[in-house]
């Protein structure tokens, strides 16, 4: 409890200062080094088959444009496992997209091939065991990481199970995720389950803007917060406080 506890107060010294490591001023050093979108295209360069992937998604938005890329490249089986989502309806709002949006894809002509789905089990009390002790860390610190490998793991073991080819998720995406703790704990997994990991930074290329584009082309319900009961607080907490200072002014 207390390493938790040490973690999270070190993260949030970063957040207070920068808000999140993607406003860091550039003398302060952070592990994104690597450029995951040129290793990933170095890999698609050298896939002369059909192979197969497993791709866990957080939501419909942030599949659209991942989906739409490397489609054309693999046979993909989506996995919708999200057990840090604290609402039901939420839950089963998002996943109801998740399905819409690829049932759309599928009746695409010569765009790529056929993706599935696969619902995974909603179990959010697996989500509060990973999050106990971290209750009180910002979004983007030491709760998402494990949130991040609660995710992954799950998606690694059945990949592993499946026989896929590769494994990776939509979560690099986003500009509020961590994009190197994700390839960082992706490659982990991918040693203990014998599983490749794909390499991703999806924002890269304008991903993320074209995943805007597309979530309003499909109408898609896009969420404003990640989904765990600790997001949604801190989102509500930070509107009410850019509410005060509109008035203020």
């Amino acid at each position: 409890m207390k390493s938790k506890r040490k973690k999270c107060q070190k993260w949030h010294f970063f957040v207070t200062l920068y808000g999140t490591n993607k406003m860091m001023p550039q003398n302060v050093k952070t592990s994104n080094a690597r450029n995951y979108q040129r290793e990933l295209d170095k890999i698609l360069e050298q896939v002369t088959m059909t192979q197969r992937l497993f791709l866990h998604s957080c939501c419909a938005p942030c599949s659209s444009y991942v989906l739409e890329y490397l489609r054309r490249y693999f046979e993909i089986t989506v996995f919708y496992y999200n057990p840090n989502i604290s609402a039901d309806e939420e839950y089963q709002k998002r996943v109801a997209e998740q399905k819409r949006l690829i049932e759309a894809y599928n009746k695409l002509p010569d765009s790529g091939y056929p993706i599935a789905v696969m619902e995974g089990d909603y179990e959010p009390k697996a989500f509060y065991a990973i999050a106990k002790g971290l209750e009180q860390c910002p979004e983007g610190g030491e709760r998402c990481f494990a949130c991040y490998e609660l995710r992954l793991r799950k998606t690694a073991e059945l990949a592993r199970q499946l026989e896929y080819d590769y494994f990776t998720t939509t979560l690099t995406i986003s500009p509020l995720k961590n994009a190197a703790k994700l390839n960082e704990i992706g490659e982990r997994l991918s040693e203990e389950y014998q599983i490749a990991w794909l390499p991703s930074d999806f924002k890269k290329k304008n991903g993320y803007k074209r995943s805007i584009e597309l979530s309003a082309e499909y109408g898609l319900y896009r969420q404003n917060y990640c989904g765990c009961v600790y997001s949604r607080e801190q989102r509500t907490s930070n509107q009410k406080e850019q509410g005060q200072i509109r008035r203020e002014l």
